[in-house]
């Protein structure tokens, strides 16, 4: 039988704000020590009182702004009652029945909710032992989550990555997964039936997109394989065992009224057009340029194909790198042609095609040096000058530099530094444009490849290409292929 697989995720993301959702604490999710960054608000003595954090609120409309969602003009804090050790009032202050923001989508994904509410304690398992971290306790949390409307891990991973990409632009969230700043948890079922849902099954502990994934992806196959054999899928929570690759059982799943929602009372009703930093047009005009935004400008400006647009928008630094270079390169979008024998690649511009220099650079960003950052431990657009980068790009442009000496010339300059030209020069990768020189190479190569001259004579056109090659190759790279090709076809004249 075919089974339909059905998806909604939750995330969780830990809101950039100098203090705490409730308290005047620090919100430093990069403090090592244990219990510093805490007071009698959020370690919950008697007799204190919360008090929300405004950022954290705003945060939360301009996220809502952003994929379109629908704006509360009326919201409360609810209290949510469940009781662990990481949760020191034995309730959460969240909201429940009036979110900040309802409806929206990102990635093609309908958004059910977003709303805000304070993270838990941090819980240590170690030598036998449990310890509790109140570091974290406290810190303003957004839950967003979708409707049930993914069908397969692979979009559901996108989503994810792209929901990161927008905390990050907006300046809202870190969303670091392997730091816990953003959790995803998947509810997954399985069904014969398109128009029914089958027995949801939620799934915590995700650290990774690629984990994300791979646990819907497995869960998918272990509620089909059950069901297939006469078993029945228990409504449950379960975790990801990111070693053994397999989710397993954690506890039965609670329901709404298991937590027994209601107002918090220490907290007040939030009119949100009563306060003026709220209003939609305050809210609108905060916003930079969203990720969609910039891939569409990239492509249009540039003329950039879809994936490479999308390629550099995937990162905040990638963007701000190419950006940089753009400027430095006037952003222009006069073309200029290549030399033949130019960017090969499959899929890139060759033999006597035109780009932009800008284009050029998108070209070698996504090529070469992801090439190049990914025999590394990572990407390091920071350490890497982008003007002289943009030098390097109209040194190419110009035809002093060819598709090879542009290679080893970027590698220098990442490992290295300095500047691209100098580094040229000393490593002898500057084209020689001088004819006469140059003519010397090429009657040498026409005299030892007399079967390829035959051949061009007789109107084989791809025997010009091989002997432009080894022209090339006798010039040890330095030749001007331009000025190499004419100089082969006057004298085979």
């Amino acid at each position: 039988m075919k089974y339909i697989p059905t998806i909604g995720l939750e995330v969780h993301a830990e809101l950039k704000t100098r203090t705490k959702m409730f308290c005047n604490s620090a919100n430093d999710p990069d403090e090592m020590r244990p219990n510093v960054n805490t007071c009698p608000v959020c370690l919950a003595h008697p007799g204190t009182l919360p008090v929300i954090n405004q950022e954290a609120v705003r945060h939360i409309l301009r996220i809502g702004t952003a994929i379109g969602g629908t704006r509360a003009d009326f919201s409360e804090f609810d209290r949510k009652s469940y009781f662990y050790p990481d949760i020191p009032k034995g309730y959460q202050i969240s909201q429940y029945e009036y979110p900040l923001i309802t409806g929206g989508e990102l990635l093609g994904v309908k958004i059910t909710r977003i709303h805000l509410e304070e993270d838990t304690a941090r819980s240590i398992h170690a030598g036998g032992k449990s310890l509790v971290d109140f570091n974290r306790a406290g810190i303003p949390l957004m839950e967003l989550v979708t409707e049930p409307v993914l069908h397969d891990a692979e979009t559901a991973g996108r989503f994810a990555r792209e929901l990161q990409l927008l905390l990050r632009t907006l300046g809202a969230s870190e969303a670091n997964l392997e730091k816990g700043e953003m959790r995803i948890e998947a509810n997954i079922s399985v069904s014969t039936d398109e128009n029914k849902f089958g027995t949801k099954v939620e799934v915590k502990n995700i650290n990774s997109f690629r984990s994300v994934e791979r646990a819907i992806a497995f869960e998918i196959q272990r509620q089909t394989a059950l069901i297939e054999s006469g078993g029945k899928v228990s409504q449950e929570t379960r975790g990801w065992d990111e070693a053994k690759q397999v989710t397993f059982h954690q506890r039965f799943k609670e329901g709404s009224a298991d937590y027994r929602y209601f107002p918090e009372p220490d907290l007040p009703k939030l009119f949100l057009s009563e306060i003026p930093e709220f209003s939609p047009e305050a809210i609108h005009a905060s916003l930079s340029e969203l990720p969609w935004e910039r891939r569409a400008r990239y492509a249009r400006t540039y003329a950039l194909k879809e994936s490479d647009a999308a390629y550099l928008c995937a990162t905040l630094e990638r963007s701000a790198f190419f950006d940089a270079v753009a400027t430095a390169l006037g952003n222009t979008a006069e073309l200029v042609a290549l030399a033949p024998l130019e960017m090969p690649t499959e899929g890139r511009p060759g033999l006597g095609e035109s780009l932009s220099l800008t284009g050029l650079a998108a070209n070698y960003i996504v090529s070469d040096l992801a090439g190049i950052y990914a025999k590394k431990e990572g990407e390091a657009y920071a350490t890497l000058d982008p003007l002289a980068f943009a030098k390097l790009i109209r040194l190419v442009g110009a035809h002093d530099l060819s598709s090879r000496g542009a290679k080893d010339t970027l590698l220098i300059l990442v490992e290295q530094g300095g500047d691209p030209e100098t580094i040229a020069k000393e490593h002898g990768l500057i084209q020689s444009h001088d004819a006469e020189t140059l003519r010397g190479v090429v009657q040498d190569v026409l005299k030892e490849e007399a079967k390829a001259v035959g051949e061009y004579r007789a109107g084989k056109e791809s025997a010009l290409q091989y002997l432009l090659g080894k022209s090339m190759k006798a010039a040890k790279g330095t030749g001007n292929p331009a000025i190499l090709k004419e100089l082969i076809v006057k004298e085979l004249a």
